[in-house]
């Protein structure tokens, strides 16, 4: 036998560590990054390693337009993306979609005179900036703002920035749109120049679509007569590219089958868990408040123990839904994906700034069924765009015309409440099969968490939320009748009726995977995060406190007043608390209404040492608790919550002088408004004063936080 050299073993040792270096490749060395495996840890900023400033990112990819949103709800974020893509298709800009809390803006008085701002800003709550935007706003508003150069407000350092704004707002709260025009006065008071005028939808009367739409074309002519652009046929450009992948199983341990990044994949959970990073929590207990058969109002009590997940009485839960199956069979089919439904796919961004909406890989399924708002409103602007897909010339004008009339549209998509497939179907019988799956992901915003007022005090119970939920339908009457379900509310019975033992839930006809992706959430568990509120009772409980919560705005309020019980039992001194509730019927609607009467025994366990101890509200705040009821259909003669407030206006007034807390939750559009109304006519009949005298003392109440909202339209 020959004997090897020192040259041969070399090269034997060489081939050795390539073959195994071949064979180890995706395993063990050359990993495919996963953008989400560590979603959670992006949640307060730019990824690590990612450039916080915006400009060497926008020279980094050639960019000379950004479109920046302030977004609470994703309608922000889906109008800057629809921006984006605009500026791109029809004018060749080349266009990238931040968000707020992933830069930093000391360096915008170097932002090039070549370059443009978008700002697309929702207003949430009463006049606050929603979640990302928080140190962007602080940053621009502040009274000691500087920048880079060392320069200050006074010396007009964003010269160079030109920028243009829309705003996202709601007219049943009193601080309209107050984001995006504090934002526009304080860039024009550093010096920038806005491109026309700023813009302003209205979501109260539900003109938000449309004022967008007639905002952005003039906003364009403007901006493209400023900047020197020819406009040219928009044509469809693909955002994302999507690769089927039949080399890949969807059973495969590193396909996203609904779990929303990494950590969730591997079947652990790891914190912080926020807006990113759902907890999946166990729900200990479900029950039916109403005693009705035609409605459903749910109460659940949500398990955190262990998650160091904490919440302070008045904060919100958020919920992360599903969609309905049926809505997923739905919208499959109308695309001639039902047979592709598990098919694995790839999603990758096709431009450097581009980020996918959910992780992958993935498939079709699990991409409609957990991470697309499928079940929304359609845009105007989406139909259009869709037009040039439609499987006929026929059913391509009928969707032209769709695009173009906003009174047809009204007509035919809004106020029949369609979701996109839903609309497709009517259009055209024949399937969608050449809709490009990128456009429908591009198109439909991502599928939000659903926020609901905590109903339990966290001095009481601080490891169990309490939800509160009316199960929401909307019938649509006409030749093609239409029943809109609410995607998390009939979810959330769905999973009630499986823990009360129905082995196939189907709440309203609906079926939801309620098991989750792989039967993570078997054994009834949700995925919940907490949002944290200003809506907070004083910090001295020997305030008064006056609450107008009817039908579940009354949530919040039972937090509140578990908490001054669990107060008052334990000795502290605890103010007057008076609670205006109403509804329909007290035989039908009225929500916890054990709790508060004091003929009926319930239990509330506090853990200041009181644990297993029944106590009632009533009698453990004695007369200081005091509730007034208004039924609108016990007689004929309609009764509401601020009849009730008027018949008290003595006891309201003494409170309000005594320096006690007002507050309101439920309905912006009108209950909120009347009551909002009355407080100022109480105010000013019991003091002497004018009408309106009576409402600037409201107003300067809402100021110092005296008088709170926590409403919805």
């Amino acid at each position: 036998m020959a004997q090897l050299d020192t040259l041969d073993l070399l090269v034997l040792v060489a081939l050795l560590i390539g073959t195994a270096a071949y064979f180890t490749k995706g395993t063990y060395w050359g990993v495919p990054k996963d953008p989400y495996a560590a979603a959670f840890t992006g949640a307060n900023g730019a990824k690590a390693g990612k450039t916080r400033n915006i400009l060497e990112k926008m020279d980094e990819t050639g960019k000379n337009m950004v479109v920046f949103y302030a977004s609470q709800t994703g309608t922000a974020e889906d109008y800057a993306s629809r921006l984006a893509k605009e500026g791109s298709s029809r004018f060749g800009l080349k266009t990238m979609v931040a968000d707020l809390e992933d830069y930093d803006y000391e360096n915008l008085d170097t932002f090039p005179p070549d370059k443009v701002a978008m700002f697309v800003l929702a207003t949430y709550g009463e006049g606050e900036p929603t979640d990302n935007a928080v140190d962007f706003y602080e940053f621009i508003t502040g009274e000691d703002v500087s920048f880079s150069g060392g320069w200050g407000a006074e010396s007009q350092p964003l010269s160079d920035l030109k920028f243009v704004a829309f705003g996202l707002g709601n007219n049943t709260y009193e601080h309209y749109n107050a984001l995006v025009r504090r934002v526009n006065t304080a860039l024009i008071k550093l010096g920038a120049r806005r491109i026309s005028a700023a813009g302003e939808g209205d979501d109260g009367a539900g003109t938000m679509e449309e004022d967008f739409l007639a905002w952005k074309e003039p906003m364009w002519s403007e901006l493209a007569d400023t900047m020197k652009l020819e406009e040219r046929e928009a044509v469809y450009e693909p955002i994302f590219g999507i690769t089927e992948r039949e080399d890949i199983s969807p059973d495969t341990n590193d396909v996203y089958l609904g779990e929303p990044n990494k950590n969730h994949l591997e079947g652990t959970q790891r914190g912080p868990f926020n807006s990113h990073n759902p907890y999946i929590a166990p729900i200990l207990e479900s029950r039916e408040v109403f005693t009705v058969n035609d409605r459903n109002c749910l109460h659940m009590e949500i398990d955190v123990s262990g998650s160091n997940l904490p919440y302070q009485t008045g904060d919100h839960v958020a919920v992360w839904p599903t969609n309905a199956g049926r809505e997923v069979d739905r919208f499959l089919n109308v695309l001639g994906l039902s047979d592709r439904r598990h098919m694995v796919i790839s999603v990758k961004g096709l431009d450097p700034t581009a980020r996918v909406p959910f992780p992958t890989p993935t498939t079709y399924d699990a991409a409609i069924r957990y991470h697309m708002e499928i079940c929304g409103p359609v845009s105007r602007q989406f139909v259009a765009s869709l037009a040039p897909f439609a499987p006929d010339e026929a059913s391509k004008a009928e969707m032209a015309r769709l695009g173009d009339d906003k009174d047809y549209f009204k007509e035919k998509v809004s106020d029949q409440y369609l979701n996109i497939a839903q609309l497709l179907e009517r259009v055209c019988e024949t399937k969608w099969t050449t809709v490009p799956f990128s456009i429908m992901m591009e198109s439909i915003q991502k599928l939000q968490p659903r926020y609901y007022s905590i109903s339990s005090s966290s001095l009481v119970q601080k490891t169990k939320i309490s939800i509160t939920a009316v199960v929401e339908e909307v019938r649509v009457a006409g030749p093609k009748p239409n029943i809109v379900k609410g995607v998390t509310t009939n979810y959330l019975l769905a999973l009630k009726q499986k823990q009360h033992g129905e082995p196939d839930p189907d709440p309203h006809g609906l079926t939801y995977a309620i098991t989750g992706p792989r039967n993570k959430y078997d054994g009834c568990h949700v995925p919940v995060h907490v949002r944290h509120s200003n809506f907070k009772l004083p910090s001295d409980p020997a305030k008064p406190v006056i609450m107008v919560g009817p039908g579940s705005g009354v949530a919040p309020f039972r937090g509140f007043v578990q908490e001054r019980a669990a107060q008052a039992k334990a000795g502290e001194k605890v103010g007057k608390t008076i609670l205006f509730y109403g509804c329909r019927k007290p035989s039908e609607d009225f929500l916890y209404r054990d709790e508060w009467d004091v003929s009926n025994d319930c239990a509330l366990c506090s853990v200041l040492s009181l644990a297993n101890v029944k106590q009632m509200y009533k009698q453990a705040l004695g007369d200081s608790f005091e509730l007034f009821t208004a039924f609108s259909r016990e007689t004929s003669q309609k009764v509401y919550v601020q009849q009730r407030l008027a018949e008290q206006a003595s006891l309201v007034n003494e409170l309000l002088q005594q320096k006690g807390n007002f507050y309101v939750c439920g309905d912006a559009s009108n209950m909120a408004r009347e009551v909002h109304a009355m407080l100022g006519q109480i105010v000013a009949e019991q003091r002497g004063l004018s009408v309106e005298k009576g409402e600037e003392i409201v107003k300067s109440m809402r100021s110092s936080n005296q008088y709170q909202e926590d409403v919805w339209s």
